[in-house]
């Protein structure tokens, strides 16, 4: 599969919708509980530093989408924070990679100095094997940080990697 990756436009609202939601409906890896409505994904999305979407080069279909935004403000502002997620049943063809990639480089040129996840779950083995691929490094564990949809807590673990 030839993936491009581009910022999005209104166009590409809806079916980045369909995926972020889908992700926050699996409750296994996004702190949101609640799902975008058209007119709140409209909202979330453009009050991103950048929102970047993945599509199959040949047919334009989008695979896959990423946030990107401060993790914090004032004199911790240069460190950025971003959440990617992949259309169902396309997972583990190597497009949240990509996207990872395509989010450090602009975050680059956003001039962020540091890219930091503050909830990996422990149970995410592909984000977990892939930030260590990528040079990310691990903050350490914190108990119980994660809220799964069955109800039980998992550890997250913290991750960041300078730009």
């Amino acid at each position: 599969m030839d993936i491009g990756i581009r910022e999005y436009t209104d166009q590409d609202i809806p079916e980045a919708i369909r995926i972020w939601n889908s992700v926050v409906a699996d409750g296994v890896a996004f702190p949101q509980m609640d799902v975008l409505s058209p007119q709140s994904g409209e909202q979330f999305f453009s009050g991103q530093s950048y929102t970047g979407v993945a599509y199959e080069q040949a047919g334009g279909e989008i695979v896959g989408m990423y946030i990107l935004h401060p993790n914090n403000v004032g004199r911790c502002g240069h460190i950025c924070n971003a959440s990617y997620a992949v259309k169902p049943g396309l997972r583990g063809q190597r497009i949240g990679e990509k996207l990872v990639r395509h989010c450090m480089q602009t975050a680059k040129g956003l001039g962020f100095k540091i890219l930091q996840f503050n909830a990996v779950v422990k149970t995410n083995a592909h984000a977990l094997r892939l930030y260590k691929k990528l040079g990310f490094i691990q903050l350490g564990v914190i108990p119980n940080g994660f809220l799964m949809k069955d109800g039980h807590y998992e550890d997250i673990i913290p991750h960041y990697r300078a730009l």
